[in-house]
């Protein structure tokens, strides 16, 4: 405690020395360069806890990323684990509390390998050197052998065949992709031939390595596919069966259907003597992130329903006995929430979980049997993350990670009981005491077709007394997505009420945290209805506010966001200008286009050759003729997702309009903006736009 302590006198005292009145307008680089704090991963023991942090830079080269090791108890300061030019990945403990398994590219590495640091001291020991390279390493119970995936190309027997594969790639003189199935591109790249295998080891450094899958009917199928596993791809999330004689993971095998059917995701269980996977779950529903109870008497899972039945649902738990398998039972529906990161109380009798409400990520609990499911604890600022439970401790021990609008993420202790954390990391705490900010206000109101609506304001620091200022009405994307109270580094919300804005973010139908049936409503009415929404909520903001300028408002958004941006461009004259990045401009030549496949047929009432249901009626390119506001588009030239011709689709109609339009197109950016200086000059293009529009043309912001 004696360490926490210190750091929360030293944050006060920069506090008061550093008056509300000298406090600055946050900055570019306070959004960029404060310290990013990964997820917390605690030891079994629940003394450590190991975080990355990565310290940025507005030169990629410069940018550090590092291992840091935490006491759980908060007994001393963070510690610096490794001190390396390239950073880790998949940080996991050993059941002895005393090791820990990684995956990082070091010198010498042609691919990230898995290394092996002792806490006892000395440097990481690099166990294996597979062409193919290592991630996402696991400790068998007994610790004393490791579980991994790696990618590999189909029909290789072993390391060395997979080595001569990529050597006889190397060599060819032409240059070309060729895909004889779907899909074929995932957010910002394209789809590999290599798929992922599972393979064991002995917990050596150079131990012989054995791929499971290799020689299998299993991995042979054409569908055959890891799980979608967030951006980065797809995996197989093996885990350890608890007597440590087989392995437990995810896959589809009918990822090639996803042109004309959605594809799905089972569990398999595969023993470490190898052999063909027996299948644990099956039908049209998916499941996926396997994990044991502590007792090893069931297998839980995230579950998903069948798209075709309704095309957004909430991910739930599911149960199955072990070690004879059986029907799943679904837990946790009656909570009507989304099931996010999920862990075990060491006793095994209840779960916690992360779950979207109401602007804010909480901690709910539910017991093992699936009875019981509640909020831990209500919170009425920022959200939790990344949430982790030591496995062998006495009692609970809890961490996640905490952030809010003016809070970057750090690492906290969880305490149920009071309802409250503690933390246990300050790398930001300097930097945001000199900043002059107000956290956000939120308010209700009940839209025209009876739909309770959240949303929240930021306002602009320093505001003057008796003057209005201009709203920019921010639109998220997703759609199945939330605006809440969190540190956002791509948008942040503290910086573009810095330019002097009142921001204001409505999480309409369609958004995540108000319900399954709240979520799903906008598939039925893609764009009108969240837009009629998002206006209303406007209206209401200038009828409470009145330090809102009504006659000054302008609205954008990205992805999702840059969608309705379109429909609003078709459909109001409201805004005095507009902006759009990466949003959908024609829904059929998104549909040719786009990484995805038959979900778009499910959203829009048929196939696109039918042109039935939605494809025209809420197709912004269908109704150019109403074009009249000025709109700045950017995109990323790298987009997969929403590729960058959608861009270039609407600049045209602008053009063609006559509108004043600005195009900006960064060609080493994907779906989002994500190199500094990049991110910086989008900002400046951005508010140097919007203020001509409702400041004029000398206007001056905040840098």
């Amino acid at each position: 405690m004696l360490a926490v302590m210190r750091r929360l006198v030293a944050f006060l005292l920069v506090v008061c020395v550093v008056p509300a009145a000298a406090r600055r307008p946050i900055t570019h680089e306070d959004v960029w360069l404060a310290r990013r704090v990964g997820s917390p991963v605690i030891s079994p023991d629940g003394r450590w806890v190991v975080v990355s942090v990565t310290e940025p830079a507005y030169e990629s080269d410069k940018q550090v990323s590092d291992l840091w090791l935490v006491p759980a108890d908060a007994s001393a300061e963070p510690r610096r684990l490794t001190s390396t030019k390239g950073g880790e990945d998949g940080v996991v403990w050993a059941p002895d509390s005393r090791r820990i398994a990684f995956t990082a590219k070091r010198e010498g590495d042609e691919a990230a390998q898995i290394y092996v640091l002792s806490l006892d001291g000395g440097e990481a020991v690099r166990y294996t050197q597979l062409s193919t390279g290592a991630q996402n390493p696991r400790w068998s119970p007994d610790g004393g052998r490791l579980l991994f995936e790696s990618e590999v190309y189909p029909g290789a027997a072993d390391d060395a065949e997979n080595k001569k594969i990529i050597e006889e790639r190397k060599k060819r003189k032409w240059n070309a992709r060729i895909y004889e199935s779907f899909p074929i591109r995932f957010w910002d790249r394209w789809l590999p031939e290599t798929r992922p295998h599972v393979f064991v080891m002995e917990a050596k450094a150079g131990a012989p390595v054995k791929d499971l899958l290799a020689g299998t009917k299993f991995a042979a199928q054409p569908g055959f596919s890891g799980a979608p596993s967030g951006l980065a791809g797809f995996s197989l999330q093996p885990v350890w069966a608890p007597d440590g004689g087989s392995i437990v993971f995810a896959a589809s095998l009918d990822r090639d259907r996803a042109a004309w059917a959605f594809p799905t995701t089972h569990l398999y269980r595969l023993p470490v003597e190898g052999g063909e996977p027996q299948p644990l779950t099956s039908g049209r529903d998916s499941f996926t992130e396997p994990m044991f109870s502590p007792d090893g008497r069931a297998l839980y899972a995230k579950f998903s329903r069948d798209p075709e039945v309704s095309l957004y649902s909430n991910t739930l738990l599911a149960r199955i006995p072990w070690p004879g398998g059986g029907k799943p039972e679904i837990l946790g529906a009656a909570l009507d929430r989304s099931v996010g990161e999920a862990a075990f109380t060491p006793d095994g009798r209840a779960i916690y979980f992360i779950a979207e409400e109401a602007g804010h990520d909480k901690i709910f609990v539910i017991n093992a049997d699936g009875s019981g499911g509640r909020r831990a604890f209500d919170i009425s600022r920022g959200c939790y993350g990344a949430l982790a439970i030591a496995e062998k401790s006495a009692e609970p021990v809890i961490v996640a990670t905490f952030q809010a609008t003016t809070q970057p993420a750090e690492v906290v202790r969880i305490d149920p009981a009071a309802g409250s954390h503690r933390m246990l990391t300050g790398f930001n705490a300097e930097r945001i005491a000199e900043i002059d900010w107000q956290e956000p206000e939120h308010f209700w109101f009940t839209s025209r077709r009876g739909a309770r609506i959240h949303n929240m304001i930021v306002k602009p620091p320093a505001m003057e007394p008796g003057r209005k200022y201009p709203l920019l009405v921010f639109m998220h994307g997703g759609p199945h997505n939330m605006w809440k109270d969190q540190f956002f580094l791509r948008w942040n919300f503290q910086y573009m009420a810095a330019q002097g804005y009142v921001v204001l973010m409505t999480n309409y139908s369609g958004s995540t945290g108000f319900g399954e049936k709240f979520a799903d409503s906008i598939n039925r009415d893609v764009l009108r209805l969240p837009a009629e929404e998002i206006n209303e909520a406007a209206d209401e903001a200038i009828r409470r506010y009145a330090f809102i300028d009504g006659a000054r408002q302008v609205a954008g958004g990205a992805s999702y966001g840059g969608y309705l941006a379109n429909w609003m461009q078709a459909t109001t004259t409201r805004y005095k200008a507009l902006f759009n990045h990466a949003g959908l401009t024609n829904n059929e030549s998104m549909y040719g286009t786009t990484d995805g496949g038959f979900f778009w047929e499910k959203r829009y009432g048929g196939p696109v050759w039918e042109g039935k249901g939605q494809w025209q009626k809420q197709n912004p390119l269908r109704f150019a003729a109403h074009f009249r506001t000025p709109m700045l588009v950017t995109h990323g030239e790298r987009d997969y997702r929403v590729p960058y011709g959608q861009a270039l689709e609407v600049y045209k109609l602008l053009q063609r309009q006559r509108v004043p339009a600005k195009l900006i197109i960064f060609p080493e950016e994907n779906h989002w903006i994500l190199n500094g200086e990049n991110n910086r000059f989008f900002f400046e293009e951005l508010f140097r736009f919007l203020d001509r529009f409702v400041k004029g043309e000398a206007a001056v912001r905040a840098d």
